[in-house]
């Protein structure tokens, strides 16, 4: 997957998680998970474009992990409105995941770009 892909991947995720919220009913439990979920989520994509404009290799590495930890969060978020039994677990399931997914290339992405940069700096 190139980064086209994933960035196009990620704007889905987040467009995905909006319709789900819309469709929710209100209430005010609901109402405060589905804002929580709606901010890390559509978090992911915004972090992952940011992270190719950084300006540094430390600036990248610290978007992608900010991407990581914002589709960890999503998952904690929809936990949460499963167990309260506020959301069937069949219709969060393809939303979990994804950010599950997510999580994890994210996180294979962050590995990867800090094993790069202590490659780079053990030569200089």
């Amino acid at each position: 997957m190139d980064k086209t892909e994933l960035k196009q991947r990620a704007q889905k995720f987040a467009v995905d998680v909006i319709k789900f919220i819309e469709s929710l009913p209100g209430g005010r439990s609901i109402n405060v998970l589905t804002n929580q979920v709606l901010r890390s989520s559509t978090s992911v994509g915004a972090n992952y474009r940011a992270a190719y404009k950084g300006k540094s290799t430390a600036d990248f590495i610290n978007k992608i992990v900010i991407c990581e930890e914002e589709a960890d969060e999503s998952i904690y978020w929809f936990d949460l409105m499963e167990e309260a039994g506020l959301i069937s677990p069949t219709i969060i399931a393809p939303l979990k995941k994804e950010a599950n997914e997510l999580t994890a290339i994210f996180t294979a992405i962050g590995k990867t770009a800090k094993e790069n940069q202590r490659i780079k700096n053990s030569k200089k």
